[in-house]
């Protein structure tokens, strides 16, 4: 699992990637911003308004009619509708757009996770990934919604008072206003910190999720081993280290708050007091400098504001930074520029001096490897753990990319066919079964997507899986639990045998696929497999080597490749490494 860095990205980098998402909803946006500029308007004039009463009593008294005070009342009533509608369709249409941009986020971020290669899940936990794409998300739809409503907010409301402040009082104001700066500086290294714990918090949030997942889905191994006290110390454990990261994000936004009320704090007292002496000296009226307090107020409301929203400014942004992470992971494996699909596959397979490694870091796995298969050939690989048996078997449809030599397709480089009609063409059955939660029928139809009931019911009987299927409490419409878990071995492997049987390939890959059933359900896959090899070319990986002898080829792959080659009797007439592999099954069987 890769960790957390304590690099962030900057937040001019982020918001260049995140703007573009903004484009569909520019005409949501233009309205959300106006309503947003309307919200600012009563405010702004209620100092005004006060101004006027307070100027108008102290120089004529006679002046202040009721007439006049009703009608500001009214002017002020009839803004306060104006921003209550505003306010509304900023609360519940602007959410609607930043949920809309939250739904466009999670679909690429998904997509993209779609084409990222196994190479990337083989060191990534999921829970960490299901975090991004609910939690991470989630907050995005607030930073959305709020951060061009907020800034643009305040942006008017400290332009707007920096106007109407400069023509009440010049050098008050300009000295209010040199205090910003100073409380800007101090607060960046807050904010920064704030952003390295709010990313440490969420990372941490992933690991709970991956925590609790894991053991859940293992819940049947955790209570067969009756450790229950063992999950949930490591569970504690997990938990103890968000609770400590969440307190330290905590803190820096205690100090980062605690910061911006110091200085607002100042800028209150410096205007009161210098307000005052200027009032004294007559460079000030007491109704200018009523609503110079007031105008103050407002400013330091618009900058509270911006500050109460730098917690999810900066959890937004987290979110932004961690959306990007994935998005920037290179997809490794994709059709090349002149990649063109493949049809009518007879099934020819050629390994030309293939050459492979997991990392630079890692030594080869397979090196020079050189192999003929003609279509409809039955080749068994068998070896020692290790040998890079599956992993041979994981290039033929590009799970990983080869790290030199080239592997053939009726003659066609596989990095020259497009991946979708390379994988379409080749049908996996592997020894860990995996069965969407959902129905027998949703399971098989999976290997061709739109196909028909008499297809699933066609390919369930050729796996041997009709039988049982129907004898379930509804049938090919029953339930089969996460990852079949109300099924057998043996029936979730035929029902997996009968997805491939549905999908029809002519190259078929039978990794291991009865090394963990019983005798007598591997009695009935081992014949659904020898349905399913019949025409197809056929890649076997067994350790029980009693079902490849009547291969067409077997051959023996150790860490210095390809040792032998040749029928069973062959191999077993040579008695070298397979004939030392098959005594030695014999023996313990």
């Amino acid at each position: 699992m890769k960790k957390e860095t304590g690099k962030t990205m900057k937040n001019t980098q982020l918001m260049k990637r995140f703007a573009p998402y903004f484009k569909k909803y520019y005409p949501s946006l233009a309205i959300d911003l106006f309503c947003a500029g309307l919200t600012t308007i009563g405010e702004l004039v209620l100092p005004l308004i006060v101004k006027r009463i307070t100027n108008t009593a102290i120089n004529d008294i006679s002046q202040l009619t009721v007439r006049l005070v009703l009608t500001l009342g009214g002017v002020y009533i009839l803004l306060r509708i104006i921003d209550a509608a505003a306010y509304y369709y900023m609360t519940s249409y602007g959410h609607i757009m930043g949920t809309k941009i939250e739904s466009d986020m999670r679909a690429d971020l998904f997509a993209h996770l779609q084409k990222l290669p196994f190479s990337y899940y083989d060191d990534m936990k999921v829970g960490q990934l299901m975090s991004r794409i609910t939690n991470d998300l989630f907050e995005i739809t607030e930073f959305a919604h709020h951060c061009p409503e907020e800034f643009f907010i305040a942006g008017v409301k400290i332009t707007a008072t920096f106007i109407i402040l400069c023509n009440v009082n010049v050098p008050l104001t300009l000295i209010l206003f040199a205090v910003l700066p100073l409380m800007l500086i101090c607060t960046v290294r807050s904010r920064r910190n704030m952003r390295l714990a709010f990313k440490k918090r969420k990372h941490e949030l992933g690991e709970i999720n991956s925590q609790a997942e894991d053991s859940l889905l293992g819940i049947r191994v955790v209570k067969s081993f009756a450790n229950e006290d063992e999950e949930n110390r490591k569970f504690a454990a997990g938990n103890k280290r968000f609770f400590k990261a969440k307190a330290e994000s905590y803190k820096y936004m205690g100090a980062f708050h605690s910061t911006t009320r110091v200085f607002e704090g100042l800028m209150y007292i410096v205007i009161v007091v210098i307000g005052a002496l200027y009032m004294i000296k007559g460079k000030i009226s007491p109704a200018d400098y009523t609503a110079y307090l007031l105008y103050v107020s407002t400013l330091l409301l618009s900058i509270k504001r911006i500050v109460e929203f730098s917690e999810q400014f900066e959890n937004g942004m987290t979110g932004i930074e961690r959306f990007v992470e994935i998005m920037d992971t290179p997809v490794g494996i994709k059709d090349s520029e002149n990649a063109k699909p493949i049809d009518r596959v007879r099934g020819d397979v050629t390994f030309d001096n293939v050459t492979f490694k997991y990392s630079e870091e890692k030594g080869d796995v397979l090196s020079h490897i050189n192999l003929e298969v003609r279509a409809g050939e039955n080749v068994a690989i068998v070896g020692p753990s290790g040998s890079g048996k599956t992993t041979l078997c994981s290039l033929i449809p590009r799970f990983y990319e080869l790290t030199g030599g080239r592997i053939l397709i009726d003659g066609k480089d596989i990095r020259d066919i497009t991946l979708s009609s390379l994988r379409s063409n080749i049908g996996v059955v592997q020894q860990d079964v995996y069965l969407f939660s959902g129905t027998v029928r949703e399971n098989i139809a999976y290997g061709k997507p739109g196909a028909t009931d008499d297809e699933i019911v066609a390919a369930a009987k050729l796996a041997g899986a009709h039988e049982f299927i129907e004898s379930l409490p509804d049938g090919y419409d029953t339930y089969v639990g996460e990852r079949g878990v109300m099924l057998s071995g043996g029936q979730k492997q035929r029902i997996s045998i009968a997805r491939v049987f549905v999908k029809n390939p002519p190259i078929l890959i039978l990794d291991e696929a009865t090394s963990a059933l019983d005798n007598e359900s591997e009695l009935l896959v081992q014949h659904s497999l020898s349905q399913l090899a019949k025409g197809r070319t056929t890649f076997t990986i067994a350790h029980r080597l009693t079902t490849i002898k009547n291969a067409t080829v077997i051959i023996v792959l150790t860490e210095n490749g390809i040792e032998e080659k040749g029928t069973h009797e062959e191999l077993m007439a040579k008695k070298g490494i397979y004939y030392e592999l098959y005594s030695l099954y014999e023996k313990h069987c």
